[in-house]
């Protein structure tokens, strides 16, 4: 049985000497930082990639191995696409954890500076493609007006994160 299994594990004090905080920060194209030097190893970049959650309580971003939690920073987003293809009909991402799971299509969006974004881990959380991943969305584009991907004959928008930012403050206004 792991600590996590317990249901008051992430309310349970640190242990002596070290606290919640940490100065860890996943920065804008997805590259992990410790005290302000990029984690450069592979697997720890993977693992720290696999233990993101959301406190229970005050809904901000943890790092949990199952044994220990600590808070740490978010620049952009808190997952990251590292591929995306289509087959049999569906599109799949797989995430920098390593993970794989479906592209949830009508979750597509592309922010200010141009990356798209999606949604994973059934829509709990944000992901930003990296670079790569962009570029492999491109095979999925389809000869439209609009941006679009094509997925088993069906056409899904790419929309404006802008555009859904105006009409969250829109929707703020009217009440």
């Amino acid at each position: 049985m792991k600590p996590s299994d317990r249901d008051d594990f992430f309310r349970l004090p640190a242990p002596d000497g070290r606290g919640r905080e940490s100065t860890i920060v996943l920065d804008r194209s997805g590259g992990w930082h410790h005290e302000g030097a990029p984690v450069e190893h592979e697997g720890l970049a993977r693992g720290l990639a696999s233990w993101v959650r959301r406190h229970p309580d005050d809904g901000r971003y943890i790092l949990s191995n199952g044994y220990d939690w600590c808070y740490f920073a978010v620049e952009c987003a808190p997952f990251f696409v590292a591929s995306v293809w289509a087959d049999h009909g569906q599109a799949h991402v797989r995430l920098t954890d390593g993970s794989v799971e479906p592209l949830l299509l009508e979750s597509l969006v592309v922010d200010e500076d141009g990356v798209c974004g999606c949604k994973v881990r059934d829509g709990a959380f944000d992901a930003r493609f990296t670079r790569g991943a962009q570029l492999m969305l491109g095979a999925l584009l389809c000869d439209c007006d609009a941006a679009a991907i094509s997925v088993a004959g069906r056409v899904y928008t790419i929309r404006s994160r802008a555009g859904e930012d105006e009409d969250e403050a829109a929707r703020r206004e009217r009440g």
